[in-house]
């Protein structure tokens, strides 16, 4: 089944938006997923400069690389973060993303107050118009306290609007909850419309997200699944190394083109 294959910037946290953009390159993807996570990685963000974004663009365009999505975390637990979102959607838009990605609670920052399924619903439907201004769907990633498919997909369901469907990570269901990816996506697997891509060595807890295939990850079962539920969601590669971090910009560029032949030996077009 074709999909889109793309790279997660984040993979070259510590690292520029040009370094990442090289990367992927050389390795031989074709999309990619922009990062403007506060305090994290901001590879491209609301605040910079109208020259230096379509610098960004226009090194995207010369690389031939498209920008089909964008990682704008933001708390959407917390009403006074509403603004810093929209702005994040409107930059989504000036590079032409189809997808903003966000979990819950803020993926790495601290204001991570905790809301009952019905009102983080409430917070994303009043998100729903500017969705539909800015021509978005925005997905929503397991993590932390909502870590499972299952949680998401049951906020996912009370939102009840196209504009909104489940981010499945597939080791983060493993990170925050032990629970089988393999076992947690068929939960939730008819409102999944977008995969973090990541694999997992270890269990609850321990950081480490290698290059795909080098982990425990069942990545040939969860894409049998994926095709016979007729469900082509893009995947966004997601590699994150240990709580370390990678130890050198070729360490980096070297995983991701491990993770492409991987796919690649899966029969996945890239």
């Amino acid at each position: 089944m074709k999909r889109i294959v793309a790279v997660n910037s984040n993979c070259y946290h510590g690292y520029s938006i040009e370094d990442a953009l090289d990367g992927i390159k050389e390795a031989g993807f074709h999309y990619v997923e922009l990062t403007a996570t506060k305090g994290w990685t901001e590879h491209i963000f609301p605040t910079q400069s109208f020259a230096y974004l379509c610098s960004v663009k226009d090194k995207l365009e010369r690389a031939n690389i498209v920008p089909f999505a964008m990682s704008g975390h933001t708390n959407l637990m917390d009403r006074e973060r509403t603004g810093d979102f929209i702005a994040n959607m409107r930059l989504a838009n000036f590079f032409g993303c189809d997808y903003i990605v966000s979990s819950v609670g803020e993926a790495h920052l601290k204001d991570k107050a905790v809301a009952s399924n019905e009102e983080v619903a409430g917070h994303i439907r009043d998100l729903v118009p500017y969705l539909e201004e800015y021509e978005l769907t925005l997905v929503i990633e397991n993590h932390g306290e909502h870590g499972t498919g299952a949680i998401i997909k049951s906020i996912v369901d009370l939102v009840d609007s196209e504009r909104v469907r489940v981010n499945y990570d597939t080791a983060n269901v493993i990170y925050f909850t032990g629970i089988n990816p393999v076992e947690d996506l068929a939960a939730c697997i008819s409102s999944v419309g977008f995969l973090h891509t990541k694999d997992k060595i270890g269990g609850m807890k321990e950081w480490n997200f290698p290059a795909l295939g080098k982990g425990s990850v069942d990545f040939p079962r969860l894409l049998e699944m994926l095709n016979k539920a007729n469900n082509n969601s893009p995947m966004s590669i997601e590699i994150e190394f240990t709580s370390a971090g990678s130890k050198n910009l070729a360490e980096v560029n070297q995983a991701v083109k491990d993770s492409y032949s991987y796919l690649k030996s899966l029969g996945l077009e890239i």
